[in-house]
């Protein structure tokens, strides 16, 4: 009796069918991104000239233990804050134009207490958080610093510049933007400079403490 030949399997469609599995998994995939902070870390100073003294009234000191609490310690005083009222303590307290003299800060509108920073250029934003801090906290306290920086800087970018009806976060990515011409460049560039040397990032970073 002869054997029957076995039927072949017709495989023309399976890169179609493998194809169309990869598209399937790929738009319904969800991909986890895991938040950062976008940060330009100075040159090395190798400088040998003594650092200026800071007067304790410029600087506003933010600690974070390891239960995630806040501490804001600033004109002498120290008390628990929340993280939703950070932004608005920090834009108080560099808007404060507390300074006299050569201190003074014309463009400052804050309460001008002689006892908090002097102007936009001495009043320095320390942080300092605990090893066992959650990284969450950690960049949500980091973005509400900077959001009082740029909520400063928008302020006086369309009060300087009214006529470009943008403010500085907005003129900033137009600036980074590949798309943007060099003659706009050119011409933002120049104006973001004016508003960096106005209102400085005065943001520094001490070491973690270990928790006890």
């Amino acid at each position: 009796m002869a054997k029957r030949s076995a039927p072949e399997v017709n495989a023309g469609s399976m890169a179609d069918i493998a194809f169309l599995l990869l598209i399937f998994f790929l738009v319904t995939t969800t991909i986890e991104t895991d938040s950062g902070l976008n940060r330009k870390l100075p040159p090395i100073d190798d400088s040998t000239e003594i650092p200026p003294i800071i007067r304790e009234k410029n600087i506003f000191q933010l600690n974070v233990n390891k239960n995630n609490d806040l501490f804001l310690k600033t004109g002498g005083e120290e008390k628990i804050i929340k993280i939703k009222d950070l932004r608005a303590a920090a834009v108080a307290f560099l808007d404060n134009g507390g300074g006299a003299g050569t201190d003074a800060c014309k463009r400052c509108q804050g309460k001008k207490n002689p006892r908090s920073s002097d102007n936009f250029d001495k009043a320095i934003i320390s942080l300092q958080n605990d090893r066992a801090t959650k990284y969450d906290t950690y960049i949500v306290v980091q973005n509400e610093i900077i959001a009082a920086y740029n909520e400063l800087r928008n302020r006086e970018f369309e009060k300087s510049y009214p006529n470009l009806g943008i403010n500085f976060v907005e003129a900033d990515k137009r600036y980074s933007d590949p798309r943007t011409s060099s003659a706009e460049k050119a011409n933002l560039k120049d104006k973001l400079e004016v508003i960096k040397i106005l209102i400085p990032q005065k943001f520094s970073e001490a070491e973690p403490k270990k928790s006890n």
